[in-house]
């Protein structure tokens, strides 16, 4: 933790307070050299999507220049608040290169410069609109993670360097993946967030996407750049960028995947073991009823409280909150707010003192489960439908077999039904 608060004061220190302290840039297009700047992945989570800037040097002067559209505190008014609600307010900043530069090479994160070769007027263009952009009155902004961040920022300028050209090349050509499949190119190496993250996310995701917008990723930019010619004023074509530098390359990260892998088997594979693991303990609570009946309460208990409270994050994000990656998601049909009904009956399963005093809590958890099951099937038929879409599969193996064995285990079942069976006869 210590580390983390570190390295945003640093980050803090640099975004906001130099930026204060530079004063704005001057000098003619023959005098300035455009670089963007692509920093790979960080440890915490909002780094793992790596990030990206522009610098400015001025040859004139020696004074290089780096423009951050990607500055948040968590010091704002409000901050945590504002970030539940999905108004993220980020900010545009900007601070000596090199401080910034050693920095991601310091906390082990890839750093490449790309050298921009375009004329002088375009050169002289950028500079103003970077140093309009970090104005008070205009460094704020509302920060969308697909579609206004810190890569679509330095995207955007580089389509004023090209006159539009960078655009109109990749406005509308079709991108490689899906937002989801990009996402999950980068979260591959850790289950839980990997699951939880596209758990949240809602089918909007999952359309075809353009080149253009694939450059909410930072290294898609570098990527697209590397490759890119436009047309001069004298119609001849030239390479966007004439010159790259790796100035770091981080060890011992995990690679962001080039193609995304299928993960639902996976999740699948945990989901079998688990139930595998349930099964036992029904086992045990036929051989041993008091020590099994309170391991299974306890599973009850933390499986309700886990896809429960997830499912009611996911509630509250869909229909409360801006964030709007998280609607239209038909993981509320099986996982929802619903299941935190298992925390509690959990808890009376386990500390039941007899067979029939538990009976009225295992009939309410089966059925919670069962209706969970079929959550999950009527989930997946309506993806026949032309109205979903959602790539869920992950979710849905994750959780069919465990409510499948926690609603159908046969030889509870079998007494369980018996027992109702003859109290009603």
């Amino acid at each position: 933790m210590g580390k983390i608060v570190k390295r945003i004061v640093l980050l803090a220190l640099l975004g906001f307070s130099l930026a204060n302290v530079l004063g704005a840039q001057t000098g003619r297009g023959e005098d300035l050299t455009l670089k963007i700047a692509v920093m790979g992945t960080g440890d915490e989570l909002y780094f793992w999507w790596g990030h990206i800037a522009l610098v400015i040097d001025n040859n004139r002067t020696g004074e290089s220049r780096f423009y951050d559209y990607g500055l948040f505190s968590f010091a704002n008014d409000n901050f945590f608040v504002n970030f539940a609600l999905g108004r993220l307010w980020y900010s545009s900043g900007v601070s000596a290169a090199a401080g910034n530069i050693a920095i991601y090479v310091n906390t082990n994160r890839d750093v490449v410069l790309y050298t921009l070769d375009v004329p002088p007027e375009n050169r002289e263009k950028v500079r103003r609109f970077a140093e309009e952009s970090v104005l008070p009155q205009n460094r704020n902004y509302l920060y969308n993670h697909f579609s206004d961040n810190c890569s679509t920022r330095i995207r955007d300028i580089i389509d004023i360097a090209t006159d539009g050209q960078f655009k109109g090349r990749f406005g509308n050509e079709p991108g490689r993946f899906t937002f989801r499949q990009h996402v999950r190119r980068h979260t591959w190496f850790s289950p839980a967030a990997d699951w939880i993250l596209n758990f949240w996310m809602g089918q909007d995701i999952d359309t075809p996407i353009t080149v253009w917008e694939e450059m909410f990723l930072p290294a898609e930019v570098g990527r697209h750049i590397n490759d890119f010619e436009y047309t001069d004023i004298n119609g001849y074509s030239r390479p966007l960028v004439n010159g790259m530098e790796t100035i770091y390359t981080a060890e011992g990260r995990p690679a962001v995947l080039d193609i995304p892998r299928r993960q639902w088997p996976r999740e699948l594979a945990f989901s079998l073991v688990l139930a595998g693991v349930l099964g036992f303990l029904f086992y045990l609570q036929s051989q041993h009823p008091a020590r099994g009946q309170v391991l299974l309460g306890i599973c009850h208990s933390l499986f309700g409280l886990v896809f429960g409270g997830a499912g009611l994050l996911l509630f509250f994000l869909s229909f409360f909150t801006n964030h709007d990656y998280t609607y239209h998601n038909i993981n509320l049909f099986f996982c929802n707010p619903l299941l935190l009904a298992a925390l509690p009956l959990g808890i009376r399963y386990a500390a039941a003192a007899t067979y029939d005093k538990r009976l009225p809590t295992e009939f309410a958890l089966r059925l919670l489960w069962l209706l969970t099951a079929l959550g999950i099937l009527v989930s997946m038929l309506v993806k026949l439908l032309p109205l979903f879409w959602q790539q869920n599969l992950t979710d849905q193996m994750l959780m069919l077999p465990i409510a499948l064995v926690l609603a159908f285990e046969p030889a509870g079942l079998r007494r369980m039904l018996r027992r109702i069976f003859w109290r009603w006869v």
